[in-house]
């Protein structure tokens, strides 16, 4: 009977309880803004690189619509070079300014000349032929169309024929 006699005693938080339950909870709360906060800086980061890596490429599609153009304007100045009476300085100097202005807006031609050897992930083969010597097998004969980058991106890939 004597159980039946205490009241039941509901135990108060003591004063420390309850300071050892706010540091927990100010934890976890300095916990969930740390790792808000490096999200938050992640997604910074990110947008900003995505909206660099935009600005980069931004023109790629004028300038895959203006290569035809700089392609043909390449193959006048060849034929002006062939003959010595034709006046082509003014020619000249337009495609000059054309091609700086393509450079100066993230343009950049991919450097190849003919006895390089033939790579696949650089080079697009058009056609193969009987290379001249042995030592041409396996080598680019001839640049038929160059290749341009936009910033660390091929824009197109030079085509080429080699030597089999």
């Amino acid at each position: 009977m004597a159980d039946k006699n205490k009241k039941s005693v509901s135990k108060k938080p003591t004063l420390r309880d309850q300071i050892k339950s706010l540091n927990n909870d100010i934890e976890s709360e300095k916990d969930k803004y740390l790792r808000l906060f490096a999200e938050f800086e992640n997604f910074r980061k990110r947008t900003s690189k995505e909206r660099i890596e935009l600005f980069k490429t931004a023109s790629k599609e004028l300038m895959s619509a203006l290569l035809p153009v700089l392609d043909d304007m390449d193959r006048a100045l060849k034929e002006f070079e062939k003959d010595d009476n034709v006046d082509y300085s003014g020619f000249k100097l337009i495609h000059n300014k054309f091609f700086d202005t393509l450079v100066s807006n993230g343009l950049s031609k991919i450097d190849i000349s003919t006895g390089t050897t033939f790579d696949a992930e650089k080079h697009e083969a058009i056609t193969q032929i009987k290379a001249p010597s042995k030592k041409m097998i396996g080598k680019i004969i001839d640049v038929v169309e160059n290749g341009y980058l936009i910033g660390d991106k091929i824009l197109r890939y030079p085509k080429v024929v080699v030597g089999n």
